[in-house]
């Protein structure tokens, strides 16, 4: 059955497309790089069907989807899909897999079990891989033996999978808290902004261009595991991190919930090198592992009572984290509403947009401005990376902020 119409939607991991005849949803494409090429793939598939406006129930199923990305427990198993173009094996296949809950994975040999055809595992991926109902038929928690990540044939690959495995994983364990108050700022954010306004007329005008503060807490279940994330985001963008932090992940069962310390040092130079880390990150890592098996890197549930100077000479004696990185897990894991990342190059660029200058201040000159935002200087530096951004109120708005989940 063509599709009637198609859509292109925003979602926490990106913008969506999706596709519906009166039968059903026919498609949930996951986000390309370019919102071009998503709206191309759905062009190719049915060229027949309109761009428009989603219909009232392919609305409440995309309300549903966005829920669950965003964390929310929700069930996707009553969403109306169209499958009359659907082979009998393959929509066996999707049955089983949409039975499976969020946090919960299974194999592809289980998969096929359910589906009636024990030792098609093969076969599974195949479908699998063919799957139109991403997320919705949540091919993303099925897993190779083993616990194995497996493939995945969605545009990003396995840092997809394990991106969505992450968001479900935090709901479905309740993202248990690591201390009193984890996940939550460890201030007040009105009153921190209001405190930003009065006490600096620039930072007053950047706060009204830019708008509401929108910083979200990363969370991580280990020291352990946000400084691995921080060695191998060293000095990379944005994407290419992501795909070498999700290549070192894959190298061990339920890659989603990340690598621990046993396993990072129980790992050959050689894999750790195969999955693209560079020979100093390797090192680092493998560093970081050994303190960590020692005791030298205090629990989240220790660190929460330390301040920001004790946690920031404790972790630098690890190989490759510097004080920025722990400036780094200080605001977006910890929440702590005073650190100040002078020596950040966004920071700096910020402060000099504020300022309405070209050149790059001095940290002398930054420390005795930022004097006035104390007690909140962590939330002054999410508006100075704001501004380096040239974060006009709309574009804020579009672009996801700084450590954000």
């Amino acid at each position: 059955m063509p599709a009637l119409g198609f859509a292109l939607f925003d979602s926490p991991i990106g913008r969506c497309g999706v596709a519906w005849s009166p039968y059903g949803l026919t498609a949930v494409q996951l986000p390309e790089p370019k919102d071009s090429a998503t709206r191309a793939r759905l062009v190719a598939r049915f060229p027949d069907a309109a761009e428009g406006e989603p219909p009232p129930d392919v609305k409440e199923a995309l309300e549903h989807v966005l829920a669950l990305l965003r964390g929310e427990a929700r069930d996707l198993s009553a969403i109306a899909l169209d499958m009359d173009a659907v082979p009998p094996f393959h929509r066996r296949v999707y049955e089983a897999t949409r039975a499976i809950r969020p946090g919960e994975t299974l194999s592809y040999g289980e998969i096929a079990a359910r589906a009636g055809s024990p030792g098609a595992a093969r076969a599974v991926g195949q479908a699998l891989g063919r799957n139109p109902f991403a997320i919705v038929v949540p091919c993303h928690r099925v897993f190779a033996a083993g616990g194995r990540v497996g493939g995945f044939s969605a545009a990003g690959g396995i840092t997809t999978k394990l991106r969505l495995l992450s968001l479900e994983e935090a709901h479905a364990s309740g993202a248990a808290a690591r201390f009193e108050g984890d996940g939550v700022l460890g201030y007040d954010a009105a009153e921190a902004v209001a405190h930003l306004r009065g006490a600096d007329a620039r930072m007053r005008a950047l706060v009204d261009e830019v708008g509401e503060f929108r910083l979200r807490l990363t969370r991580t279940p280990s020291v352990f595991g946000a400084l691995a994330r921080a060695i191998v985001y060293q000095q990379l963008t944005g994407r290419a991190a992501a795909t070498i932090f999700a290549r070192v992940r894959a190298l061990f069962p339920r890659a989603h919930e990340g690598p621990t310390a046993e396993q990072v040092a129980r790992a050959s130079a050689e894999r750790l090198l195969g999955a693209g880390l560079s020979r100093s990150k390797m090192l680092s890592l493998r560093d970081l592992a050994r303190k960590a098996i020692a005791g030298e890197i205090p629990e989240l549930a220790e660190i929460h009572g330390m301040d920001d100077e004790q946690i920031i000479r404790r972790l630098t004696g690890v190989r490759g984290v510097g004080r920025w990185t722990v400036e780094m897990l200080l605001i977006f894991r910890l929440g702590r509403p005073d650190v100040f990342p002078v020596d950040d190059y966004g920071v700096r660029k910020g402060f000099a947009a504020m300022l309405g200058r070209k050149d790059l201040p001095s940290r002398a000159e930054m420390e005795r401005r930022a004097a006035r935002w104390r007690p909140y200087r962590s939330v002054a530096s999410w508006y100075l990376w704001r501004a380096a951004e040239g974060a006009a109120p709309r574009r804020a708005q579009r672009a996801p902020a700084r450590g954000a989940a």
